[in-house]
């Protein structure tokens, strides 16, 4: 049974200065959830696209900057056809149902990942949906779709070479600022926090560059069922974390002390 969405976002205890500015979810779970009912792996992914709808919708209510969401791995085309079938009438229904949502809580709307293999009336609502939203000002909502992070790093790398090649760039100027021009998410801001469901405690190829120094945060609870009072725990767990970016906290560099960076969970 799904936990109850009935929330009071307005009243959320965390100021906005404390919350992450670009949360990125792996949503994990969904034929988990299924196989647990006796349904259909596909029952999962259907059911999980509501769950995609309160947290975009939640984001949006709490100014959260933005919302980047691993839809597709470039290794998720191993699954059986059907599933993957399913899974592109999916995306394709979300973006033509989800469009009023989508205006109406001024969310923009892009993508990041290559588009092969992506069916051509598939990248059209996609593209249709991304243009309708373009001058749209509150939370982008970064689909990851046919994505994979070290697929990313070697495109970004083939491109910074070929610019060296041709005199566009020396290898002088080349730094991590530089490469990161190059990647898919030119242009965003990296992950604050990471949000992973079902337990899982691995990055799947998931923006391996940009969260580097992100938070993470992992819950037992399957994406199907995962709601508005989940997002809100992470973000508190998030807002009573001492980010160090490998540093020492304040008081403990004061007295020179030492301390052991470590990567925290719920």
């Amino acid at each position: 049974m799904a936990v109850s969405s009935t929330v009071d976002l307005k009243n959320f205890e965390v100021p906005p200065a404390r919350r992450p500015r670009h949360i990125a979810i792996i949503m994990d779970g969904n034929g988990r959830w299924a196989q647990q009912r006796g349904l259909p792996r596909i029952e999962g992914h259907r059911r999980g696209v509501a769950s995609v709808r309160r947290t975009v919708e939640a984001c949006a209510e709490l100014e959260i900057e933005q919302v980047t969401l691993y839809c597709l791995s470039s290794e998720n085309w191993k699954r059986p056809q059907g599933e993957l079938d399913f899974l592109m009438h999916l995306l394709q229904q979300y973006m033509i149902e989800e469009r009023k949502t989508i205006m109406d809580n001024n969310i923009q709307v892009c993508t990041i990942g290559r588009r092969d293999g992506i069916p051509a009336d598939v990248q059209q609502e996609i593209d249709k949906t991304i243009a309708l939203s373009s001058s749209n000002s509150g939370t982008r909502l970064c689909l990851a779709i046919n994505y994979g992070a070290r697929q990313e790093m070697l495109d970004a790398v083939r491109a910074m070479v070929a610019d060296v090649v041709s005199g566009k760039r020396t290898l002088e100027e080349l730094d991590e600022s530089t490469l990161a021009s190059y990647l898919y998410t030119q242009g965003m801001p990296d992950p604050d926090l990471v949000i992973r469901t079902a337990g899982e405690m691995r990055l799947s190829n998931f923006l391996l560059w940009q969260i580097s120094y992100a938070e993470l945060w992992v819950t037992q609870r399957c994406w199907p069922d995962f709601a508005e009072p989940d997002l809100l725990e992470a973000i508190r767990d998030f807002a009573a974390r001492e980010r160090r970016f490998g540093g020492l906290p304040q008081e403990a560099s004061v007295r020179g002390e030492a301390t052991d960076e470590g990567v925290r969970h719920s």
